[in-house]
């Protein structure tokens, strides 16, 4: 048949698969906004496949979405040109129907039949199957090839979280079942940067070195993506949502008080603290664990750094009844907190601590003593604002990769916390021109400090 086809023997894997017409109308009907259920049924197969092709591809198309082009010979040509050939017309008389040229028709004919039974003939799902078998072009995975890359990534994404003696820190690692993120449960402390930090720290750390290249995207691929063989499935696990799918992210809003006046309003915050160009404007919230636990955090908003402020619970939780409108004991009642947020403060210099935005918690309600012991004004967000404090909301979004919901925060002491702030303040950021926040927070104490050397000369 080698003679006839012009193409070796090709070994049948067996039913001819989906063809990759309907493939890609299945992940453009996801992209609308369908679930992989409602998407499977309109292209026309089951849910439980359309369930499967959305696992496999780990939430996202495996191939591009983008139209075929007309170069190459459609599935719906390929039906035309069987129907016609079965009528006994031509490769000549086929060509001018369906508009192609003699010799496209002629070697389609050829190449693409079926050859069991020891003749060629030609049908369109085989000529279909043949034709997509042939147009692969496997391609290794660069962090396969690139042993050297493969490390550093891998480093990057889910390296240990240690303390500064190098003490690994952190709760035990739980077995991935390759199902969601784990919800309400621990999960592995890692250094956990994003594909993207990633991606733009190499051209900083090996400017010179090509090889050390790699897109954001692919890293995405070869976590979400099975068979790409690079990076373990698990590993999702490290990013900052640790989904296994990709899915849209779900806000939560924040429920407005009753103690802000009008003198702490946002409207009423220094215009240059919007604009981030000069330091020492902050951001300021809570993470809620179980059991009324939580962990404070502030980020500055011009480089980004992150403190975190431990709220042990207080003597008698759990033993004593409580008390209405008692003392909270649970770590961060308005007492624990003013105490907490100043001892935090204090260590930083004057320079660098202006302005505090929180939101409208109850737990800063002793604002007023907060800033009469450290000089930081605060000011709070307008009700159902949570844009209003983004610096933090997204280092919240990223702490929960560390301390999820449904867990005791109480449980770790300070130099824990420590060890996080560490691994995140160490981290490249986008905004930074893919520099860290500690470098960035270096410079602005370098900066302080040649200040005022030169105003006392």
């Amino acid at each position: 048949m080698v003679t006839q086809t012009g193409r070796p023997a090709m070994r049948s894997p067996g039913r001819p698969p989906i063809r990759r017409e309907v493939g890609r109308a299945f992940w453009l009907k996801v992209a609308e906004g369908l679930s992989s259920e409602e998407a499977g049924i309109a292209v026309g197969v089951s849910q439980a496949v359309g369930s499967r092709w959305f696992r496999e591809g780990g939430g996202m198309p495996p191939f591009s979405l983008a139209p075929s082009s007309g170069r190459y010979l459609s599935f719906a040509e390929r039906e035309e040109i069987s129907l016609l050939w079965a009528k006994g017309h031509g490769p000549r008389g086929i060509a001018r129907i369906i508009g192609r040229s003699p010799s496209t028709v002629s070697r389609e004919l050829r190449r693409n039949a079926a050859t069991r039974g020891g003749k060629l003939d030609y049908r369109a799902s085989v000529a279909q199957w043949k034709a997509e078998l042939v147009a692969r072009r496997p391609k290794t995975a660069k962090l396969v090839e690139n042993e050297r890359l493969h490390d550093y990534v891998q480093q990057r994404l889910s390296g240990e979280v240690c303390r500064r003696d190098g003490t690994p820190v952190g709760p035990a690692a739980i077995p991935w079942t390759g199902r969601n993120k784990p919800y309400r449960r621990d999960r592995r402390w890692a250094t956990a940067w994003s594909p993207e930090q990633i991606s733009h720290r190499l051209k900083i750390d090996f400017p010179d070195d090509e090889s050390m290249r790699i897109s954001h995207e692919a890293i995405y691929q070869s976590l979400f993506i099975q068979g790409r063989g690079a990076l373990k499935r698990e590993l999702v696990t490290c990013l900052r949502t640790g989904r296994a799918l990709r899915e849209p992210r779900v806000r939560s809003r924040n429920k407005p008080q009753g103690h802000v006046t009008a003198d702490v309003v946002l409207s009423e915050r220094p215009a240059e603290a919007a604009d981030r160009a000069i330091p020492g404007h902050w951001e300021g919230d809570l993470i809620i664990g179980t059991g009324r636990s939580a962990i404070g955090t502030l980020v500055e908003r011009s480089s980004r750094s992150t403190l975190l402020v431990h709220l042990p619970r207080l003597e008698g939780w759990s033993e004593n009844p409580s008390v209405k409108n008692g003392p909270s004991l649970g770590g961060y009642g308005a007492i624990a907190m003013n105490a907490a947020l100043t001892a935090s403060m204090t260590m930083l210099p004057e320079q660098l601590r202006r302005t505090l935005t929180w939101d409208r918690g109850k737990e800063l309600s002793g604002h007023a003593l907060f800033t009469l012991e450290t000089g930081t004004k605060v000011y709070f967000a307008d009700p159902h604002s949570p844009w209003q404090r983004p610096t933090n909301e997204n280092t919240n979004g990223l702490l929960r990769q560390y301390f999820p919901k449904g867990t005791d925060l109480s449980r770790w002491p300070a130099e824990d916390l420590e060890a996080v702030a560490l691994a995140l303040n160490n981290r490249p950021r986008k905004a930074l021109d893919w520099r860290t926040p500690a470098e960035v927070f270096e410079e602005q104490l370098r900066s302080l400090q040649q200040h005022g050397v030169a105003s006392t000369g």
